[in-house]
């Protein structure tokens, strides 16, 4: 059974503060939890107002499905208001 990886790189220009950060982030997070059915984690730049790295994983039948799913999360990151998708990477375990 194939895990997926995928790590995004965020960048939030309108953030003024760490818990306005956090309540954008946890939004983020509580959104792609719940439609797609994967993990999220914030993984990096937990202290810095405007940027955030998530991290999503999800285990799949074959490597095909985890892509597939994974390729929709981040088409629906980049539609996400209020933040730009900087960079991703994506693997598989």
């Amino acid at each position: 059974m194939p895990v997926g990886i995928l790590e995004l790189d965020l960048y939030i220009p309108e953030c003024t503060s760490l818990k306005q950060k956090r309540v954008i982030v946890k939004g983020l997070k509580d959104k792609v939890r719940s439609r797609f059915n994967v993990s999220v984690a914030e993984i990096d730049g937990q202290n810095l107002w405007q940027r955030s790295r998530l991290l999503v994983a999800v285990a799949a039948a074959d490597t095909r499905g985890a892509n597939t799913l994974l390729s929709k999360v981040v088409n629906f990151v980049e539609r996400e208001r209020g933040l730009q998708l900087l960079d991703y990477t994506l693997s598989f375990l």
